[in-house]
Protein backbone atom coordinates (compact mmCIF):
# COMPACT_ATOMS: atom_id res chain seq x y z
CA UNK A 1 0.00 0.00 0.00
CA UNK A 2 1.48 3.41 -0.91
CA UNK A 3 1.32 6.67 0.99
CA UNK A 4 -1.55 8.96 0.14
CA UNK A 5 -0.52 11.48 -2.48
CA UNK A 6 -1.12 15.16 -1.84
CA UNK A 7 -3.45 16.63 -4.41
CA UNK A 8 -1.85 19.33 -6.60
CA UNK A 9 -2.95 22.92 -6.04
CA UNK A 10 -3.94 23.27 -9.69
CA UNK A 11 -5.58 20.04 -10.87
CA UNK A 12 -5.96 21.33 -14.43
CA UNK A 13 -3.27 19.88 -16.76
CA UNK A 14 -1.36 22.17 -19.07
CA UNK A 15 -2.69 22.36 -22.62
CA UNK A 16 0.14 20.20 -23.95
CA UNK A 17 0.21 17.78 -21.01
CA UNK A 18 -0.28 14.06 -21.57
CA UNK A 19 -3.19 13.05 -19.37
CA UNK A 20 -2.80 9.26 -19.74
CA UNK A 21 0.64 7.73 -19.73
CA UNK A 22 1.76 4.16 -20.14
CA UNK A 23 2.18 2.69 -16.64
CA UNK A 24 5.76 2.15 -15.56
CA UNK A 25 6.14 -1.26 -13.94
CA UNK A 26 9.54 -0.71 -12.49
CA UNK A 27 12.30 -3.04 -11.43
CA UNK A 28 12.54 -3.33 -7.65
CA UNK A 29 15.18 -4.85 -5.40
CA UNK A 30 16.13 -6.96 -3.59
CA UNK A 31 12.71 -8.49 -4.38
CA UNK A 32 10.64 -7.83 -7.49
CA UNK A 33 7.15 -6.44 -6.99
CA UNK A 34 4.39 -8.31 -8.80
CA UNK A 35 1.87 -6.19 -10.65
CA UNK A 36 -1.84 -6.37 -11.44
CA UNK A 37 -2.49 -9.20 -13.84
CA UNK A 38 0.11 -11.49 -12.26
CA UNK A 39 -1.73 -14.68 -11.18
CA UNK A 40 0.17 -14.88 -7.87
CA UNK A 41 -1.75 -11.83 -6.59
CA UNK A 42 -4.96 -13.88 -6.73
CA UNK A 43 -3.62 -16.84 -4.76
CA UNK A 44 -4.11 -17.42 -1.05
CA UNK A 45 -0.90 -17.50 0.98
CA UNK A 46 -0.06 -20.50 3.15
CA UNK A 47 0.48 -20.26 6.94
CA UNK A 48 4.08 -20.17 8.13
CA UNK A 49 4.61 -23.32 10.19
CA UNK A 50 8.08 -22.37 11.49
CA UNK A 51 9.95 -19.08 11.43
CA UNK A 52 13.37 -20.10 10.14
CA UNK A 53 16.33 -18.10 8.86
CA UNK A 54 14.68 -18.09 5.42
CA UNK A 55 11.55 -16.36 6.80
CA UNK A 56 13.65 -13.78 8.64
CA UNK A 57 15.62 -13.08 5.45
CA UNK A 58 12.33 -12.66 3.58
CA UNK A 59 11.22 -10.14 6.23
CA UNK A 60 14.42 -8.13 5.88
CA UNK A 61 14.34 -8.15 2.07
CA UNK A 62 10.67 -7.19 1.98
CA UNK A 63 11.31 -4.25 4.31
CA UNK A 64 14.19 -3.03 2.10
CA UNK A 65 12.06 -3.47 -1.03
CA UNK A 66 9.14 -1.55 0.46
CA UNK A 67 11.32 1.35 1.61
CA UNK A 68 13.06 1.43 -1.80
CA UNK A 69 9.74 2.22 -3.51
CA UNK A 70 9.88 5.60 -1.79
CA UNK A 71 6.19 5.69 -0.91
CA UNK A 72 5.27 2.25 0.41
CA UNK A 73 3.66 1.83 3.83
CA UNK A 74 2.70 -1.82 3.49
CA UNK A 75 3.74 -4.96 1.66
CA UNK A 76 2.46 -8.54 1.70
CA UNK A 77 4.59 -11.54 0.74
CA UNK A 78 2.29 -12.37 -2.18
CA UNK A 79 3.24 -8.99 -3.71
CA UNK A 80 6.77 -10.28 -4.17
CA UNK A 81 5.62 -13.68 -5.39
CA UNK A 82 5.98 -15.55 -2.09
CA UNK A 83 2.91 -17.49 -0.97
CA UNK A 84 3.57 -17.20 2.77
CA UNK A 85 1.36 -15.41 5.26
CA UNK A 86 3.63 -12.51 6.14
CA UNK A 87 3.15 -8.75 5.97
CA UNK A 88 4.91 -5.51 6.77
CA UNK A 89 3.25 -2.19 7.61
CA UNK A 90 5.05 1.04 8.44
CA UNK A 91 2.77 4.07 8.50
CA UNK A 92 5.47 6.24 10.08
CA UNK A 93 3.48 9.00 11.78
CA UNK A 94 -0.30 9.22 11.68
CA UNK A 95 -2.21 11.95 13.53
CA UNK A 96 1.04 13.02 15.25
CA UNK A 97 1.58 9.51 16.66
CA UNK A 98 4.74 7.63 15.66
CA UNK A 99 4.54 3.93 14.91
CA UNK A 100 7.21 1.25 14.68
CA UNK A 101 7.13 -1.07 11.65
CA UNK A 102 4.69 -3.96 12.11
CA UNK A 103 6.05 -7.28 10.80
CA UNK A 104 3.66 -10.20 11.27
CA UNK A 105 3.59 -13.85 10.33
CA UNK A 106 0.15 -15.49 10.12
CA UNK A 107 -1.77 -12.26 10.81
CA UNK A 108 -5.46 -12.66 11.63
CA UNK A 109 -8.20 -10.11 12.22
CA UNK A 110 -9.88 -11.03 15.51
CA UNK A 111 -12.46 -8.26 15.55
CA UNK A 112 -13.49 -5.18 13.61
CA UNK A 113 -15.81 -2.27 14.35
CA UNK A 114 -17.02 1.00 12.91
CA UNK A 115 -16.85 2.14 9.33
CA UNK A 116 -14.60 4.58 7.48
CA UNK A 117 -14.04 5.57 3.86
CA UNK A 118 -10.60 6.70 2.69
CA UNK A 119 -8.48 6.73 -0.43
CA UNK A 120 -6.36 3.66 -1.07
CA UNK A 121 -3.78 2.69 -3.63
CA UNK A 122 -1.49 -0.29 -4.04
CA UNK A 123 2.16 -0.78 -4.96
CA UNK A 124 1.02 -3.65 -7.20
CA UNK A 125 -1.51 -1.42 -9.00
CA UNK A 126 0.56 1.73 -9.64
CA UNK A 127 -1.13 5.12 -10.10
CA UNK A 128 -4.62 3.78 -9.38
CA UNK A 129 -6.47 5.06 -6.32
CA UNK A 130 -10.07 4.92 -5.09
CA UNK A 131 -12.10 5.49 -1.95
CA UNK A 132 -12.58 2.22 -0.08
CA UNK A 133 -14.96 1.49 2.81
CA UNK A 134 -13.47 -0.59 5.61
CA UNK A 135 -13.94 -1.11 9.37
CA UNK A 136 -12.50 1.84 11.28
CA UNK A 137 -10.90 -0.23 14.05
CA UNK A 138 -9.45 -3.73 14.10
CA UNK A 139 -7.73 -6.10 16.49
CA UNK A 140 -5.06 -8.13 14.70
CA UNK A 141 -3.04 -11.01 16.08
CA UNK A 142 0.08 -12.62 14.64
CA UNK A 143 3.67 -13.63 15.33
CA UNK A 144 6.45 -11.04 15.12
CA UNK A 145 10.03 -11.55 13.92
CA UNK A 146 11.08 -12.28 17.52
CA UNK A 147 8.73 -15.30 17.29
CA UNK A 148 6.38 -13.77 19.88
CA UNK A 149 2.60 -13.82 19.53
CA UNK A 150 1.36 -10.23 19.59
CA UNK A 151 -2.01 -8.51 19.49
CA UNK A 152 -2.42 -5.08 17.90
CA UNK A 153 -5.38 -2.78 18.45
CA UNK A 154 -5.36 -0.37 15.52
CA UNK A 155 -7.43 2.45 14.09
CA UNK A 156 -6.94 5.08 11.40
CA UNK A 157 -4.28 4.51 8.76
CA UNK A 158 -2.66 1.62 10.64
CA UNK A 159 -5.97 -0.30 10.73
CA UNK A 160 -6.56 0.37 7.05
CA UNK A 161 -3.05 -0.71 6.03
CA UNK A 162 -3.27 -3.93 8.06
CA UNK A 163 -6.60 -4.82 6.46
CA UNK A 164 -5.25 -4.00 2.98
CA UNK A 165 -2.23 -6.29 3.41
CA UNK A 166 -4.23 -9.13 5.00
CA UNK A 167 -6.53 -8.91 1.97
CA UNK A 168 -3.46 -9.48 -0.23
CA UNK A 169 -2.66 -12.67 1.69
CA UNK A 170 -6.16 -13.89 0.81
CA UNK A 171 -5.82 -13.04 -2.88
CA UNK A 172 -8.02 -9.95 -2.56
CA UNK A 173 -7.12 -6.54 -4.05
CA UNK A 174 -8.51 -3.19 -2.93
CA UNK A 175 -10.29 -2.79 -6.27
CA UNK A 176 -12.37 -5.88 -5.38
CA UNK A 177 -13.98 -3.79 -2.65
CA UNK A 178 -15.27 -1.18 -5.12
CA UNK A 179 -18.70 -1.06 -6.72
CA UNK A 180 -19.07 -2.36 -10.26
CA UNK A 181 -19.41 1.21 -11.55
CA UNK A 182 -16.23 2.39 -9.83
CA UNK A 183 -14.29 -0.58 -11.21
CA UNK A 184 -15.67 0.13 -14.67
CA UNK A 185 -14.32 3.68 -14.42
CA UNK A 186 -10.87 2.27 -13.64
CA UNK A 187 -10.98 -0.46 -16.30
CA UNK A 188 -8.85 1.42 -18.83
CA UNK A 189 -6.07 2.03 -16.29
CA UNK A 190 -6.19 -1.56 -15.08
CA UNK A 191 -5.98 -2.88 -18.63
CA UNK A 192 -2.94 -0.68 -19.31
CA UNK A 193 -1.19 -2.22 -16.31
CA UNK A 194 -2.06 -5.72 -17.49
CA UNK A 195 -0.63 -5.02 -20.95
CA UNK A 196 2.47 -3.13 -19.79
CA UNK A 197 5.90 -4.70 -20.16
CA UNK A 198 6.86 -6.62 -17.02
CA UNK A 199 10.22 -6.20 -15.30
CA UNK A 200 12.47 -9.22 -15.84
Amino acid sequence: MPRRKRKPKDPQPAADAVVEEEPCLRQTAPLQLRYYGDPVLRKKAEPVEEITAAELQLAEEMLITMYATGNGIGLAATQVGVLKRFLIVDVGEDDDEAYEPVMLFNPEILSAEGEAVAEEGCLSIPDVTADVKRPEKVVVEGINVARERVRIEADGLLARALQHEIDHLNGVLFIDRLSGLKRQLLSSQLRQIQLAERPR
